[in-house]
């Protein structure tokens, strides 16, 4: 099983991207190949093998988030990879999860293959499984902000269980100082 990909972008198709690993081209299929990746440029791509009956093939995603995603759709009585790729390319992964914790059929009806019964069917497949979902804390562990708070306060002998809630428990913009997130999580530890 691939689970993943390092190597350079070579080529870019309305729903696939080509990565280059060490002279081996990889045709992955991607939900948003267009906006995700860049032609030229190095990435690390995380990948699914698809085996079908009648047909094999690669997904890929830019997060590993998104992979997971991916991978929860496709647990789904009805839905294939197909739509769950399709389905993906129209949300985030964040917004896929909480319109599934809050049981929110509208909003898995907009997406693209989704019908009313497949919405249900996602909720009731999915609703409880998602207790360890991605959403914020994986978010903000990937955010450099964080991970050199995370550092910082590992350094000063707090635990790393302890970072981790505190660090979970912030809201993250994006345009954040890293010296704003360390006063805002160690008022919180100071707190515990």
């Amino acid at each position: 099983m691939i689970c993943a990909l390092e190597g350079r972008v070579a080529e870019i198709e309305k729903n696939s991207v080509i990565i280059d690993v060490n002279g081996v081209y990889y045709e992955c299929f991607s939900s948003r190949p267009q906006v995700d990746f860049v032609t030229g440029e190095e990435t690390l791509i995380y990948t699914h093998e698809v085996i079908l009956e009648n047909d094999h093939y690669l997904v890929g995603f830019k997060q590993k988030v998104e992979k997971e995603a991916f991978l929860s759709l496709i647990e789904v009585k009805g839905i294939g990879p197909k739509t769950a790729l399709s389905a993906l390319s129209a949300t985030t992964p964040e917004d896929l999860f909480r319109a599934v914790q809050a049981n929110n059929t509208a909003y898995l009806k907009k997406l693209p293959g989704i019908g009313p019964k497949a919405a249900l069917q996602i909720i009731l497949d999915l609703k409880g499984k998602l207790a360890e979902a991605p959403g914020k804390e994986k978010t903000k562990q990937a955010s450099p902000q964080f991970e050199v708070v995370k550092a910082a306060l590992k350094q000063m002998g707090f635990k790393a269980k302890a970072i981790d809630d505190v660090l979970a428990s912030l809201s993250e913009n994006g345009d954040e100082s890293e010296e704003e997130i360390l006063r805002l999580a160690l008022r919180a530890l100071g707190k515990k």
